[in-house]
């Protein structure tokens, strides 16, 4: 099987561990290269022969998760101030293939304490980065535990850079007793976590790209901040505020977008055309008191669409509980789901005679279960009233909550679409309360559950266009089938600013350029909105699209059964 030949590396920010290891299984389980670096809120994980009893207080009272995984080794910390590096590689396997990865993982973190000062090196018969090696005094400084099946690598290094390492006295780490736990700042090396990054990420491009082609991205987690900054936006300071503030902190100047009032250039102006089956379906969706995401979010392809008897449906209400900057979806405090409305838009899909019907919601953070439970009864109502109409679901990422995404995979939508929306630098910018790592990991999940998925992109926020590629290229990696691709259009001037207009044919290169990765079907124009042409993808989903030679049809689909992991402990 070709390889992807491209050497892609992520910082993801702060992210919670079980997410990281379902994005970890997706990039597992496909075909390209990625490095992910991250950090996790407070955890405990524990090797596939971890002890139990070397976890030495009550986790259960601390309100700290303790995570059985799939690599080797005892237990150990993750948390704020370490730097997680996770290189999902195809590498050789053979006699003592093993050994030989974790060494190299070794000495690309040696490799990168010399750069940055520190002299540090391996202690015999104890994986992992040792300072005072030799000496009474040997410290850990670096974890190393991984995981290796079908020549494909996961898990990676834990880099003390400036932990809270008390942590590592309520444990006793990687099972070793009589070692203590060191940290960069503990031994006088005084860099802040982009900087060690940087080093790092250095060195794995020196030891694992082997000449080929390397992609960089990261999202904005904290840097740039002006002294006013964070008390602005802790005291509240409206939308445009904010906006601005999280632009210019993802280096996207919010002074040079073009003016709301500018004329659009002629591929955006749509004519506005009311026929008789736009007005029917008008009438059908008031008349059952229902909402659309082609009227709440202003949608420009409305009259194309209501034209041919095609729209989306948003429930659980029309307010968000979310403030994105690009969306101009009422964000006041939202009301009580209505019970009724599942049924009221199967009756609609009936009355309109839908081949596919289209359903999306606000997201509802103030519920248990994010909403789940509605679009479940949705797709099962409009399959009660017209078995033959295939179903797509937009869905927010239900805060990551496993339990609420699987109520939604296990109501077998045909496509279940979301939106990725962004590149990974300007996500925070973007849509403040949602992460790029949890998109992938949601849409992993489907993946893995065997749905159709989907995803889209906005351009024109300030991205490149090989920011674009990256992010084409994250989505392929797990997974997802069909992409949308389109121009980003300003509801007001308290939302994003345009940064650029981006020309047809600029979409027809990026089209190509996704079609080349092997989705099966590529939606990419400036007037192209998450369920434009639903139909028609969702179809050339169905028959398999085309795949470029060397690549799986899916990810999920290449991946043969797991056998045995060999492993290497913390």
């Amino acid at each position: 099987m070709a390889v992807e030949p491209t050497l892609r590396i992520r910082w993801l920010g702060r992210v919670p561990y079980r997410e990281a290891h379902v994005l970890q299984g997706a990039l597992h389980r496909g075909v390209a290269d990625h490095l992910l670096m991250l950090e996790h809120p407070d955890v405990l994980t524990l090797g596939v022969r971890g002890d139990m009893s070397h976890v030495l207080f009550d986790h259960v009272a601390a309100g700290v998760d303790v995570v059985r995984t799939d690599r080797g080794g005892d237990v150990t910390y993750h948390g704020p101030g370490q730097l997680v590096v996770y290189p999902i590689l195809s590498v050789p396997m053979g006699t003592a293939a093993i050994p030989r990865y974790v060494r190299i993982v070794e000495q690309v973190v040696i490799d990168t304490l010399a750069d940055l000062g520190l002299v540090a090196g391996r202690l015999d018969g104890f994986p992992g980065v040792w300072v005072g090696a030799g000496t009474p005094s040997v410290r850990k400084l670096c974890a190393v535990g991984v995981r290796v099946a079908r020549g494909r690598t996961m898990h990676g290094l834990a880099l003390n850079v400036d932990p809270d390492l008390s942590w590592f006295t309520r444990i006793v780490p990687c099972g070793i007793e009589d070692k203590a736990v060191t940290s960069l700042a503990a031994e006088g090396i005084d860099v802040s976590m982009a900087e060690v990054v940087d080093a790092l990420a250095a060195r794995a491009v020196a030891h694992w790209a082997e000449g080929r082609p390397v992609e960089r991205q990261g999202v904005v987690s904290g840097a740039g901040w002006r002294p006013d900054d964070r008390s602005m936006i802790a005291s509240g300071a409206p939308r445009g505020a904010r906006t601005r503030i999280r632009l210019r902190q993802a280096g996207t100047d919010p002074d040079a977008g073009i003016a709301l009032q500018s004329r659009k250039p002629p591929w955006l102006r749509v004519p506005t055309t009311m026929g008789d089956e736009f007005l029917e379906l008008r009438r059908t969706v008031r008349g059952l008191g229902l909402v659309t995401v082609c009227e709440e979010a202003g949608c420009p392809n409305i009259f194309e669409c209501w034209a041919d008897g095609t729209a989306t449906f948003m429930i659980n209400g029309e307010r968000c509980t979310r403030a994105c900057g690009f969306c101009q979806v009422d964000t006041r405090r939202p009301l009580a789901l209505d019970p009724g409305e599942p049924a009221r838009v199967a009756r609609a899909v009936d009355r309109l005679g839908l081949a596919h019907a289209v359903v999306t919601a606000v997201a509802r953070d103030d519920l248990a279960d994010g909403g789940a439970a509605a679009f479940a009864a949705t797709i099962a109502a409009i399959r009660h009233v017209r078995p033959a109409t295939s179903v797509e679901v937009l869905i927010s990422d239900c805060r990551g909550v496993a339990s609420s995404l699987q109520t939604i995979f296990d109501a077998r939508p045909d496509v279940l679409n979301h939106n990725l929306e962004t590149v990974a630098r300007l996500q925070r910018a973007v849509r403040p309360s949602a992460s790029y790592a949890r998109s992938l990991a949601v849409l992993a999940q489907a993946s893995s559950a065997g749905l159709t998925t989907k995803s889209g992109l906005m351009v024109g926020l300030g991205e490149s266009d090989a920011e674009v590629i990256g992010a084409l290229a994250d989505l392929r990696a797990v997974g997802v089938d069909i992409v949308t691709l389109g121009q980003y259009l300003r509801p007001t001037a308290a939302h994003l600013p345009v940064a650029r207009w981006v020309a047809p044919e600029q979409f027809d290169q990026l089209r190509l350029a996704g079609e080349a990765m092997g989705f099966a079907h590529v939606q990419a124009s400036p007037l192209t909105r998450s369920s434009y042409h639903a139909r028609e993808a969702a179809s050339s989903a169905a028959r398999g699209g085309a795949v470029p030679a060397g690549l799986p049809a899916s990810p999920r689909a290449a991946a043969p059964q797991d056998n045995p992991a060999a492993l290497a402990r913390p």
